[in-house]
């Protein structure tokens, strides 16, 4: 596979959390985390579930060596308490760099569905809510690295299906355009699931990555066609540098699926979920280097955190792999 483990371990677990406060004291699990590069710095946000089942993002850095630590108390989002209706949970940061501002997109449960909320920082210390959308039951919301004639675009997963006995949940990935990331309009559907396949549900995983050839998205699919269980796995598609609703090649397969016990086991078994993407070296005009080191953080079993590691070079091939 293109995506291989770093290790035969988790990269980060429960006891890896600090117990800075008192509802950080043996945490439940940690896992779908942002991540990004920015002033030399490899950053990432992480989910952490408490014991009472309340939901934190933390604040961690990726340090020499590659040990990732926490750097501080879990996100004070300005403007959080002031969202109406009331939300119960704020997780799955997805963290994005545009004109050397950071951003944060993350899912918000509230009475009306599942809401994509934007943040921004310009010191990953302090964070101020932009916004929370309006459109709809949306998830799995990340932005473009780059604004296109002034606007920002957006890929997001409408959940306008159902599984039985579980959340509404999606089978197409959709790009929505926004010019002050606040009020967002659907402007196009990009992909959908494929029945029968190991995709037959899907979602974006971490914001996707300028290379020459287009822009390179992981996303996540959900096979549930075995009647015991879904099994969730990463995927790559490349989309058109100048219109990204166009999809210019999809892999057949995946690359990367549940096969360590740590990934089979856990919250919810069999589910490798990638959630942040690291390119080491990028170019002068910010495309990103065919033999460029990739790091992609996904959650596992929603327990723990994996790492795997890649290329450019290799995740293009598998794109343009049909089987």
């Amino acid at each position: 596979m293109p995506l291989r483990r770093a290790s035969d371990q988790p990269l980060f677990a429960p006891a890896d959390i600090p117990p800075l406060r008192p509802d950080l004291v043996e945490v439940s699990s940690v896992f779908n985390p942002g991540a990004t590069v920015w002033h030399g710095r490899e950053l990432l946000l992480l989910r952490v579930q408490t014991r009472g089942r309340t939901t934190l993002i933390l604040p961690a850095e990726r340090r020499a060596g590659g040990k990732v630590e926490v750097t501080g108390p879990p996100v004070d989002f300005e403007g959080l308490g002031d969202i109406h209706p009331l939300h119960t949970h704020v997780y799955d940061p997805r963290l994005t760099v545009i004109d050397d501002v950071l951003y944060v997109t993350l899912a918000v449960d509230s009475p009306d569905g599942c809401r994509l909320l934007t943040a921004r920082s310009e010191d990953f210390d302090r964070w101020r809510i932009i916004g929370l959308d309006d459109g709809g039951d949306l998830r799995n919301g990340v932005l473009f690295p780059q604004r296109f004639d002034g606007r920002y675009l957006r890929l997001q997963r409408p959940n306008r299906s159902a599984r039985e006995g579980a959340p509404s949940t999606g089978s197409a990935i959709t790009l929505a355009r926004s010019s002050d990331l606040v009020a967002w309009t659907e402007i196009a559907t990009v992909m959908e699931g494929r029945p029968q396949r190991w995709d037959e549900w899907i979602g974006s995983g971490p914001p996707p990555v300028k290379t020459r050839q287009g822009w390179l998205h992981l996303y996540h699919g959900v096979a549930t066609h075995f009647a015991s269980s879904n099994i969730y796995q990463a995927g790559v598609v490349l989309l058109d540098l100048a219109n990204p609703s166009r999809v210019l090649h999809r892999g057949a397969f995946n690359v990367l699926e549940p096969r360590e016990a740590w990934e089979l086991t856990g919250q919810v078994p069999n589910v490798v979920f990638p959630s942040g993407m690291v390119v080491e070296t990028v170019d002068a005009e910010g495309f990103a280097e065919p033999d460029s080191p990739v790091r992609v953080y996904y959650g596992a079993a929603e327990t723990v955190i994996g790492l795997a590691v890649t290329t450019i070079a290799e995740l293009l091939a598998d794109a343009r792999f049909t089987g």
